[in-house]
């Protein structure tokens, strides 16, 4: 339930930042979109390494003093954790910054030292979320995600308009390239500025949620019976012990991006000796439109796997294997029952859905369609590695994941490299390298947990009936897209009535095939409500 909460949080979050690509798409155009891409891939690495594992690292070292009730220790971790992300913050911060050329080049300099204060504030917010997911509480951490997307929708449109507008009188793109350089380049600026302020929004509701709660938590810290009380000092150790492995899993897991990035814009470019500018543009297309939307039904399986993280550690502190072995299976189902029909879909209606929700020129429209559906396998491979990964953290194997994005990472490079530098797949090599990275590390990590547990998972309902369901579902869906719209002339009008007819024959023919149980489908939000629409309906039993 509490997965079930954070996903959805996270799906309202990725289609608002989706909405918002389209608007903001149109103000800094495809080059605009290559700037910030590429400064964002450095950015999110240097956040990575500094910030962005503190909430899992947190919730899971907290969650574990909770399972024995030592309040104040958990506590006592909370206060330790805020120091060591304000140390390793700013120096991370202030690296960026002044090391932002070590990493990109020309016009992405001035974007990558926009994003430095914004490591700063994520930190101070990740150990507020951490500390909350610990408590096996999802719903601030949902409502501070939702209010930081928004607030990074309005900003970074905002910004980047008046930011053109300040700097070049007005939104026409200009003829000279200099020019069209500097446009593109505080276009970017403008969306960087966004990512901040959403990120400071969500600090401030965080830490409005933990001082209206203040009182509470001292109460229960103060009638905490344990006496021994662990040292900061061991608090500290114990907090880089288990925060510098997650920290290089989820760096070496998110690498992939910056990787692609480098053997495109810099290996492609000094192969084919082609115009820089063309390629950045190329690559905004691909980052800005075709990854943003395969990454939306992977939001779920993020979201399920910051759910597990504290699920597993207190289960197997308590030494609850099999109750662990099965919140697991039937996390991995839920992952499955979304995230296939939603890889199928994205393939069948690539072009309406990349018309619906960006303006493009009819060559960009086609490179974006493309690289959708040929990113669109990689859907499941991501959402089943990622909730896989957080298992394996929370079953405190933390360097298995790492030696398993590594060993995808270099299989991934290579292929990169090879597909670029002697075919002319272009772009479609980085995705093909892509899908090729996620299934490796699919694979891995899914082998990495049946080996620690012992378990096996069900094949039957959680990949079989899916993946029937969802072909036949992807059949009507472009029957009914091409049927309406040779009535409607509309793709926007035909593709959200496909849509949305599509995703009620996938839920009756889930529900027809027997691939959920009444049991099941309670655990999701308002699950019992689901259970008494499908009776009605005589869906189910």
């Amino acid at each position: 339930m509490q997965a079930g909460i954070l996903a959805a949080a996270g799906i309202i979050s990725r289609i608002i930042g989706l909405l918002y690509r389209g608007p903001l798409h149109n103000v800094i155009g495809a080059l605009g979109w290559g700037y910030y891409g590429s400064a964002y891939n450095y950015y999110t690495i240097i956040l990575l390494i500094s910030s962005y594992s503190i909430p899992s690292a947190i919730s899971k070292v907290i969650a574990q003093k909770l399972a024995v009730k030592e309040y104040r220790n958990a506590h006592r971790i909370f206060i330790c954790a805020l120091g060591y992300v304000l140390v390793v913050g700013g120096v991370a911060s202030i690296f960026l910054y002044f090391g932002a050329g070590l990493f990109v080049k020309g016009a992405s300099i001035t974007v990558l030292r926009t994003f430095a204060p914004t490591i700063f504030i994520y930190g101070i917010l990740g150990v507020l979320r951490g500390y909350f997911q610990a408590h096996r509480s999802m719903v601030q951490t949902s409502i501070s995600q939702i209010l930081e997307q928004i607030a990074n929708a309005v900003v970074s449109v905002g910004a980047a308009y008046l930011l053109i507008n300040i700097t070049m009188g007005s939104l026409e793109l200009p003829t000279d390239e200099a020019e069209l350089v500097k446009r593109a380049t505080y276009g970017a600026v403008g969306s960087a500025l966004g990512t901040g302020a959403g990120v400071l929004v969500a600090l401030l509701f965080m830490a409005g949620v933990y001082f209206l709660n203040r009182r509470m938590i001292y109460k229960r810290v103060k009638r905490d019976p344990h006496t021994e009380l662990d040292s900061y000092q061991t608090i500290l150790k114990m907090i880089t012990m288990v925060v510098t492995p997650y920290i290089i899993s989820t760096a070496v897991y998110n690498l992939s991006s910056a990787v692609n990035n480098s053997v495109y814009l810099k290996a492609f470019l000094e192969a084919r000796q082609l115009d820089e500018m063309e390629l950045s543009s190329r690559w905004g297309i691909f980052v800005g439109q075709a990854q943003t939307i395969s990454n939306i039904p992977i939001a779920f399986a993020t979201a399920m796997g910051a759910a597990m993280i504290p699920t597993v550690a207190q289960t197997i502190a308590a030494g609850e294997l099999e109750g662990t072995r099965e919140k697991i299976a039937t996390a991995v189902k839920m992952i499955m029952l979304i995230s296939i029909p939603c890889a199928v879909g994205l393939f069948v209606l690539a072009r309406p859905v990349t018309g619906l929700l960006f303006h493009n020129t009819r060559v960009e429209e086609d490179l974006a369609t493309n690289l959708l559906m040929a990113l669109s396998l990689s859907v499941v491979f991501y959402a089943l590695s990622t909730l896989s990964n957080n298992i394996l953290q929370g079953l405190g194997r933390v360097n298995v994941p790492i030696i398993n994005a590594g060993i995808a990472l270099v299989i991934q490079t290579v292929v990169g490299v090879l597909l670029v530098g002697y075919t002319d797949l272009d772009l479609y090599a980085i995705a093909i390298a892509n899908t090729i990275y996620s299934g490796i590390l699919c694979v891995l990590n899914q082998f990495a947990v049946f080996r620690e547990l012992g378990y096996r998972q069900e094949i039957l309902t959680t990949f079989l009936v899916p993946t029937f369901a969802s072909v036949l579902m992807g059949a009507v869906a472009w029957a009914v897209y091409e049927g309406i719209l040779m009535l409607t002339y509309s793709p926007k009008i035909s593709v959200v009535i496909a849509i949305m007819l599509a995703a009620c024959v996938y839920c009756v023919l889930l529900l027809l095939f027997r691939g959920v149980t009444e049991e099941e489908l309670r655990g999701f939000p308002k699950g019992h409500l689901l259970v008494r629409a499908a009776k009605k309906c005589r869906l189910m039993k």
